[in-house]
């Protein structure tokens, strides 16, 4: 039987506005003590933006981690713990794509990283779009695109997008639409 872990302590050796960085002391089931690494996040929305003709809006943006650009739905994290998720989707939808929707649904939820980050990802399928315009942060440098579902699987299946926030929403939503 897998047994739970007793966390005896916690320091949090850095912090910012994405997630602490903690070093984490557990008892392990036998009585061993070893230390953990864990990324404390405090959650993300995200959004599949799907407009009146059936495509689908991706954000084009430039990712430092991996050195590329790439193509993904709009995401981000919550303000705070407190903040409501289906907020978080709404506004990082009108922020990042320049559109607004009355019409939020939830599609998925997800742990991104789970062996080391705690970051939970709430996605939500927005329909009814409106034009609005775009408040990006000012790190944020943000191109927005059009697409159909056959067109973003295909580059899904070509390992062309490889976020994993966007293959598990677009897998669903495909899933979830019976299309």
């Amino acid at each position: 039987m897998i047994e739970r872990f007793e966390l005896i302590d916690r320091k949090v050796v850095d912090s910012n506005r994405v997630f602490d960085y903690c070093k984490d002391t557990l008892k392990l089931p036998d009585g061993r003590i070893t230390v953990y690494e864990t990324l404390l996040h405090k959650g993300a929305a995200a959004v599949v933006p799907v407009l009146d003709d059936g495509r689908i809006l991706l954000v084009k943006q430039f990712r430092h981690a991996i050195d590329r650009v790439s193509l993904e739905i709009p995401a981000g994290g919550r303000n705070n713990e407190d903040e409501p998720y289906i907020a978080a989707a709404a506004r990082e939808l009108e922020e990042e794509t320049g559109y607004k929707s009355d019409d939020l649904t939830h599609l998925i939820s997800f742990v991104t990283a789970i062996a080391y980050c705690n970051e939970r990802i709430e996605v939500f399928l927005a329909r009814g779009l409106k034009k609005s315009s775009q408040h990006l942060d000012p790190d944020e440098y943000i191109d927005v695109e059009a697409f159909e579902l056959k067109d973003l699987l295909d580059m899904i299946y070509e390992g062309r997008i490889q976020d994993s926030k966007t293959i598990a929403a677009v897998m669903t939503y495909k899933a979830k639409s019976g299309l």
